[in-house]
């Protein structure tokens, strides 16, 4: 079963179409910068584009950076805050004329994660799945169940949200060291171990490819801390497995 999955981001909107069994694009994955500052005229015109360039005409699954439940976007991270109160999923509906789902873009990557990637062998355990991009998204899983929009990105750490201290953004526009910005990133580590108690934490987004130049740095957790497989084709495939399996966020 073939689904257009779209994942939005603040600096880009990628999608391609997934083959929902196998997690597999079916064609190469297209691009687009998100115009700034990303409204919802904006972003929806970009999502037409995409429809035309792969002359889509079924569903489509969509991962929004912010809380979002039954369509309804809640909170934007990295968009325009005009997207708040608006229903996503009607509006690419209307927009394109196939039918959507939308959810959470960290949510979306994660529920690819558990089926398709590492997440497989912790089918049974907790697992606290991490996006690390501009900031910090995650998804929490109890034996493979999603509890949605959990948001940690934004929680305190010495009077910061934990994505300002340590996302991937604080390390480029700070030009840190993989050390440097690895203790960083163990000291949010630390503070989502010692208060969730997950089994694992899988650290996706693009950095998981860079894992090896930090992990040495990731100690004082208790979790077994890996890299995530799937990395920067997580959100796409998720999104597409959310509409094809008709998941509503509540």
């Amino acid at each position: 079963m073939a689904v257009l999955g779209i994942d939005i981001g603040g600096s880009g909107i990628k999608a391609a179409p997934v083959d929902v069994e196998t997690g597999e694009f079916l064609e190469k994955r297209y691009r687009i910068p998100t115009p700034s500052p990303g409204n919802p005229d904006q972003v929806l015109e970009v999502i037409r584009r995409i429809v035309d360039h792969f002359q889509w005409q079924g569903k489509i699954g969509a991962g929004f950076p912010g809380v979002v439940r039954r369509g309804v976007v809640e909170t934007a991270a990295n968009v325009s805050h005009e997207w708040v109160g608006q229903n996503l999923a009607s509006l690419i509906t209307d927009a394109t004329g196939c039918q959507a789902v939308v959810l959470n873009d960290a949510d979306a990557a994660g529920l690819a994660e558990m089926r398709f990637g590492i997440g497989k062998k912790f089918e049974d355990d907790h697992v606290l799945f991490l996006t690390i991009g501009t900031g910090i998204g995650s998804a929490f899983f109890v034996k493979r169940e999603l509890w949605p929009n959990s948001e940690l990105g934004h929680l305190q750490v010495r009077g910061k949200d934990a994505e300002h201290r340590a996302g991937d953004g604080v390390r480029q526009e700070n030009d840190l060291s993989w050390k440097k910005w690895g203790k960083k990133l163990a000291e949010v580590l630390q503070i989502y171990d010692y208060l969730f108690n997950p089994d694992a934490i899988i650290l996706g987004g693009g950095v998981s490819k860079k894992f090896k130049k930090y992990g040495q740095y990731l100690t004082g957790i208790q979790a077994e801390v890996i890299p995530a497989e799937l990395r920067n084709q997580a959100g796409i495939v998720g999104a597409a497995m959310a509409a094809e399996e008709s998941i509503i966020i509540d």
